[in-house]
């Protein structure tokens, strides 16, 4: 949190992607801030509207060494006059960054706690001897270790990397003989380790909460129809997100209290966390895992539209000044993902005609996949709808009836 009358920041983004421009434009917009930025793109890529906000940028080889991050900080810090914070929005930005805090002696999350974020068989660990419930796991650095924790715990079991991000490279396996190809293809060992994890089943939410100096102080959730790993698993699952429009119910107070202990044990300081949680079908709880970070899958998006506020801007304020003040929730939310079906390159999208009828009156933001548009690598898929409305179950309904609806067509 700085405490100077001008803020001198940096904003590290590896690439000038379209959300990524949309955070540093945030930042840069604020009152009272100098702003540099470090990307691995020139100084000609960055669009002039946020050029003219920016006082200097810095141009690196790799964003991701924190040796790098450091000293191009101090070169840039010349630059603003000095350096009060060290900022980035992306997940696998977190540790470095962390790192390069702690050789530059700047505040904000150190390199400890970063860890305690991003490597999730390290934070499981954590998170279970705080008393958090959290799916059994292991951390395998041998086909053997695996082996063995799936004769212990059983089948299925949800396999990811331990570092991985937005359920990318995420699977599950049903058998021993699975478990087998899956070892042949990821080669664990001592330095390569495979993160192994009991499968839950129930209904999956995430859970944002900000803190300020190591205390929360404002919550809200979403609930993901279905699991993102299910929407993996089944490219032709159109899933959504639903943002109801009460922040905290009572019947979450139990949540409230595991994600206060969890955020509390993982160190968290100041800043915004994406918790994600599975309510089981016996309505018990388990924390599947916690970023250090600002939720994707539009979820901010869903925030800004329900409160009438941007979100993004207020990250910023949190990041840089430590303050939280956010309007109250007028609105539910929902984003519903057009996802192609097959593989190839987008050819039409079906339905869009009969969904406006529908539920036109609702939608308050879109991005309709285009003719050609390659597949996305993402299982948030081409597309996405965000609808709007007073009533929580009104925007359930015309999600589900939106997915039903639209139809992305690829063809080869």
């Amino acid at each position: 949190m700085a405490l100077a009358s001008e803020a001198r920041v940096i904003f590290v983004a590896p690439f000038l992607m379209p959300a990524t421009l949309r955070f540093i434009s945030s930042a840069a917009g604020l009152d009272g801030v100098r702003l540099g930025l470090m990307t691995q793109d020139p100084a000609a890529r960055i669009p002039k509207s946020l050029a003219d906000k920016l006082v200097a940028h810095q141009q690196l080889d790799d964003c991701f060494d924190p040796r790098q991050l450091a000293a191009g900080a101090r070169r840039l810090g010349q630059r603003l006059g000095g350096l009060d914070l060290l900022l980035g929005a992306l997940e696998q930005l977190q540790v470095p960054l962390a790192q390069a805090r702690d050789l530059l002696g700047v505040e904000g999350m150190n390199a400890a706690t970063a860890e305690n974020f991003r490597d999730k068989a390290r934070m499981k660990t954590v998170l279970r001897s705080a008393g958090v419930p959290c799916a059994r796991h292991c951390l395998a650095d041998s086909g053997q270790a695996a082996l063995a924790f799936a004769a212990e715990v059983g089948f299925p079991l949800v396999v990811k990397p331990p570092a991985g991000a937005g359920a990318k490279a995420t699977f599950r396996v049903e058998s021993t003989s699975q478990l087998e190809e899956a070892l042949a293809f990821a080669l664990p060992a001592p330095g390569r380790e495979l993160l192994l994890e009991e499968f839950v089943t129930g209904t999956e939410y995430s859970w944002e909460t900000v803190s300020i100096a190591g205390k929360p102080v404002w919550h809200s959730y979403t609930r993901y129809i279905p699991t993102p790993l299910e929407a993996l698993e089944n490219p032709w699952i159109q899933w959504c997100i639903a943002l109801p429009r009460q922040r905290l119910e009572p019947r979450l107070a139990e949540v409230q209290k595991i994600v206060t202990r969890s955020l509390a044990a993982l160190g968290m300081g100041t800043g915004l966390t994406h918790l994600e949680w599975f309510r089981r079908q016996d309505g018990s709880i388990a924390v599947s895992e916690v970023a250090a970070r600002p939720p994707g899958a539009q979820i901010t998006t869903l925030l800004s539209q329900a409160h009438e506020f941007d979100m993004l801007a207020a990250w910023a304020r949190l990041m840089i000044f430590g303050e939280w003040d956010p309007p109250p929730r007028r609105w539910a939310t929902g984003a519903a993902f057009l996802r192609g079906q097959g593989a190839g390159r987008v050819r039409t999208v079906l339905g869009l005609e009969q969904a406006q009828e529908e539920i036109g009156d609702l939608v308050v933001e879109v991005k309709l996949p285009r003719p050609g548009q390659p597949k996305s690598s993402s299982y948030e898929g081409e597309g996405y709808v965000v609808l709007r409305h007073e009533e929580t179950q009104v925007v359930v309904q015309a999600l589900m009836r939106l997915v039903q609806r639209v139809r992305v067509v690829m063809e080869s």
